[in-house]
This record gives structure tokens, C-alpha cells and sequence, in this order.
């Protein structure tokens, strides 16, 4: 069902660039989230949802370390962290060559605090908010050729912050929620359904996210719900999400999104909050 534009209140952003970032939509998702001592997030990004919530407690997962790891780095140590950071944003690794070196460089790496460096340096230099790894693992997001990037440290500061009451943990979607307890409330923002064959190719995983895949997250979301522990999932509204999602209340509304890997493609989009309870 379509409901009225909420009320706006003044968000939090993200540090991260990221494809599919909440942040157009903060103000669509907190209403539905029902109250609960605690939030799990099974497909975090960029954290978004958790910024912007007041849960007492939170459970941050994904299953990319390279992401848990930057945050456990700014959870742990955001003032030294960030200063070690500075390093990479200079205006001599702004251009194309240095980037592809330093991408090298972080696909060999395994040293954790140099990788998470990286990971941010990449994110910030990187085409469009991507991240996208090839079969083998290796990071392969081409330069985005950016003007001017800065180390983002308020933003980091303010999440390092928040993430006093946190835990961050490297998990797929099926054991976080397998994992849930009562009093937990849970938000999945999975890799959306294509709504049409031009993005499809664009993988957040590496092995990607298919139609089976968010059939099994739909059906995990109403037994966790059976449980009494609500769910809600953000994903484009199609004919397969609505059959997917019959047994959830749907709130459907219009999003300006990207929709292909081309500027020109920037359009209105059909979104959908499912929520299982």
C-alpha cells in the first residue's frame, strides 16, 4: 500500500560511498521499524539504518570483511585510525595510475590495519559508490576520477561514536537472523532485484545475489517473524518482489535511483518495505 511522504528529520550520513545507500530513504524506513532493544542488520553497507536509529543495543553484520574490518578499525582506535588514513589522501594518489597501484596493493595485502586503510582510500577513489570483487576475491572497481577527496573525519568520528553499543561481526544473512532473539528488530537492505538486464552484472558479492537467494531471505524473514522478531527489507518493487513479500505489509513509494551504470539512466524508481511481523 502507498502511504504519505514522511516527516524529514536531519540525517546522519554515512563515511562511505555506497551503491544503494539509505540515506534517500531514512526517513521512509525508521517509521516502520518497530521498538526493540536491539537492531540486527544482516546486510549492513553503509550503515545508514544504524546511524540513524536509537536502538540500545546493535548487531552490525555482512559478509564482506573488508568492511567489518574498517569498522572494527574505527570502533577500536577512530583518533589514530583516521590519521593513518591522511596518508593515502594526498593529491598525488588522485589519479589513475597511483589508484590501480594501490588497489594492487590492497588485493595482496593480508596486514588488517593496512587493508582497512585501503578499503577506505578505495571506496572514496573508486567509480560510483561500487564495491565489486572478480571470481578470484581481487577488488576490481575501476578509478572513479574525482576532483578533489578528503579523509571524511567527522563522519568517522560520529560513527565511531555510535558504535560504542555495537558488535560487528562477519556473518551471512541466514545465521544472523537464525541468531535473532526476542526484543531484537531486524532491517535487511539485500542487493536489490534488477529491475531491468542493465544492472544486472553488478555483483555485491562475489558470488552474487539471485532470485533463489532472495526467495530464501523472504522465507527466513517470515519464519524469524513467526518467532517474534520482525523483519523489514527494502528492495524494488516488481512483480516478483510483491509475490515474494504477499504474506509482509508492503509500503510502496517512488525513489530517484540509478538504475544503470550510465548517467543518463537516473530515473524514477518503484521501491517496497516489506515488513514481517
Amino acid at each position: 500500500m502507498k502511504e504519505s511522504v514522511p516527516k524529514k528529520n536531519k540525517i546522519v550520513q554515512p563515511f562511505l560511498k555506497w551503491a544503494g545507500n539509505k540515506r534517500s530513504i531514512i526517513n521512509r524506513i525508521i517509521p516502520l521499524l518497530p521498538e526493540g532493544k536491539r537492531l540486527v542488520e544482516p546486510f549492513c553497507g553503509s550503515a545508514a539504518v544504524f546511524l540513524n536509529t536509537n536502538y540500545e543495543q546493535n548487531l552490525i553484520a555482512d559478509t564482506n570483511p573488508d568492511l567489518i574490518n574498517l569498522y572494527l578499525h574505527l570502533q577500536n582506535d577512530q583518533s589514530s585510525f583516521t590519521k593513518y588514513c591522511e596518508k593515502y589522501f594526498i593529491t598525488g594518489n588522485n589519479v589513475a595510475e597511483k589508484y590501480y597501484d594501490l588497489r594492487a596493493r590492497f588485493n595482496r595485502t593480508k596486514n588488517k590495519k593496512v587493508r582497512a586503510a585501503l578499503f577506505l582510500y578505495l571506496n572514496k577513489h573508486g567509480y560510483n559508490g561500487l564495491c565489486r570483487y572478480n571470481q578470484s576475491g581481487g577488488y576490481n572497481v575501476p578509478f572513479g576520477r574525482y576532483k578533489k577527496i578528503s579523509v571524511p573525519a567527522e563522519r568517522m568520528l560520529s560513527f565511531s561514536n555510535k558504535s560504542k553499543n555495537a558488535e560487528f561481526i562477519v556473518s551471512d544473512y541466514l545465521t544472523t537472523m537464525r541468531n535473532a532473539k526476542k526484543g531484537d528488530v531486524i532491517y535487511c537492505d539485500p542487493p536489490y532485484v534488477p529491475v531491468n538486464d542493465s544492472n544486472s552484472s553488478f555483483q555485491y558479492q562475489k558470488n552474487g545475489f539471485d532470485l533463489e537467494q532472495q526467495t530464501m531471505l523472504a522465507d527466513m524473514a517470515e519464519e524469524t517473524a513467526n518467532r517474534g522478531i520482525p523483519v523489514l527489507i527494502s528492495n524494488h518493487l516488481t512483480d516478483f518482489t510483491k509475490e515474494i513479500y504477499k504474506n509482509a505489509h508492503q509500503t510502496t513509494f517512488s525513489v530517484r535511483r540509478t538504475i544503470s551504470c550510465k548517467g543518463d539512466k537516473r530515473k524514477e524508481a518503484l521501491e517496497v518495505l516489506a515488513l514481517f511481523s
